[in-house]
């Protein structure tokens, strides 16, 4: 009886150990997924349609969520300039089409230009925020609508000549949307997608993500990336140990916004369409709130942090929308996603508590 009662409290300690390193925020959005989910199987919505659109969703936003991982761990905090990285991975795409390339060539043309073009402006925008020290977020945010208004003019003016792209009247302009069809739409999904109780697997949508997961993973234990998670920390602490701050920052910046570049394509080839113009405005915000929802801090990101916040995040967006037209008989989707997503991205920013490390 005395060993039993000795492994009681031992128990209870792990239980609310546990508890508290998952987050008071991330159980309330767990659970009020859990809710809708348990909602829309009592309406009769097709769940596997569901959870094959919550898979498919989760693998186009999860390269841009990782992307914030480096400039969080480098000390300059979510990246609300990803709009850079995401213009740089557009450029890319629409080359791909205006040379005319197709299938997986046109998709990793568009991937490596995307992330070589990211990298570079990265290092510019990185230079930037050495200059404007505990401002990071606020000049990010207003940084990155300028670079979508400046790049609304570089579509309208840049000299393209596809007739997929431009606007039929005129003959110059790219068009709004951009179908990627016969291009590169979900060849990524396509590839080794299988069905499981009539749900579609997005097989290599998922291992793409995977690759990029680990990539990020490995490079922030590499020496590098553990010398810039220090300079993140504890600045002076890393001053004093000879690494230069400014370099480490840029070197974060740099990463974020190649991973943006990426993320961007593989978004479009998930989704079908390329957007221009206006569309990329507040993708930042949703790649906030999603990598805070996971646990993350102003100061501490980890890959855990990335796919768990992008998950839940994508899986309400999913369910909500279908579950409020029924409730609502009236197609209120668009409503419900904006009061939804904004709702949450509002909680992620204001909360205080940043959720406990995910191991």
């Amino acid at each position: 009886m005395n060993r039993e009662n000795s492994h009681k409290p031992e128990w209870s300690e792990r239980i609310k150990e546990w508890a508290r390193d998952f987050g008071v925020a991330r159980s309330i959005i767990l659970l009020f997924l859990v809710i809708l989910l348990v909602a829309a199987l009592i309406m009769g919505l097709p769940m596997s349609q569901l959870f094959s659109s919550i898979l498919s969703r989760f693998g186009m936003n999860a390269i841009l969520v990782l992307a914030m991982i480096p400039t969080i761990q480098s000390g300059t905090g979510p990246n609300f300039g990803l709009p850079l990285g995401i213009a740089c991975g557009l450029v890319a795409a629409v080359l791909s089409i205006e040379l005319d390339m197709r299938g997986f060539q046109a998709l990793f043309f568009a991937v490596g230009l995307g992330a070589l073009l990211g990298a570079v402006t990265g290092y510019l925008y990185g230079l930037l925020l050495n200059k404007v020290k505990g401002q990071e977020m606020t000049v990010g945010t207003y940084f990155g609508f300028s670079i979508v208004s400046l790049m609304c003019i570089f579509w309208f003016m840049a000299p393209f000549k596809s007739p997929e792209m431009i606007w039929p009247y005129g003959g110059s302009g790219l068009r709004v949307t951009i179908a990627l069809q016969d291009r590169f739409d979900k060849v990524l999904n396509n590839f080794m997608e299988f069905e499981v109780f009539g749900a579609s697997i997005p097989t290599g949508l998922l291992l793409f993500v995977a690759v990029f997961c680990l990539i990020v993973w490995i490079f922030m234990r590499s020496k590098t990336g553990v010398a810039l998670s220090t300079v993140g920390a504890n600045p002076r602490f890393a001053e004093s140990c000879g690494l230069s701050v400014n370099k480490y920052r840029v070197i974060g910046s740099v990463f974020s916004q190649a991973l943006a570049a990426v993320g961007i394509v593989i978004y479009a080839q998930t989704f079908g369409f390329i957007q221009l113009y206006m569309a990329p405005l507040y993708m930042a915000f949703f790649a906030v709130a999603s990598v805070l929802i996971g646990g993350a801090s102003l100061n501490r990101a980890t890959v855990w942090h990335a796919i768990i916040g992008c998950f839940l995040f994508q899986s309400i967006l999913v369910v909500s929308m279908p579950v409020a037209n029924v409730l609502v008989e009236e197609n209120l989707s668009e409503v419900a996603r904006i009061i939804i997503s904004n709702g949450i991205i509002l909680y992620a920013l204001t909360r205080r508590e940043a959720g406990g490390d995910v191991r």
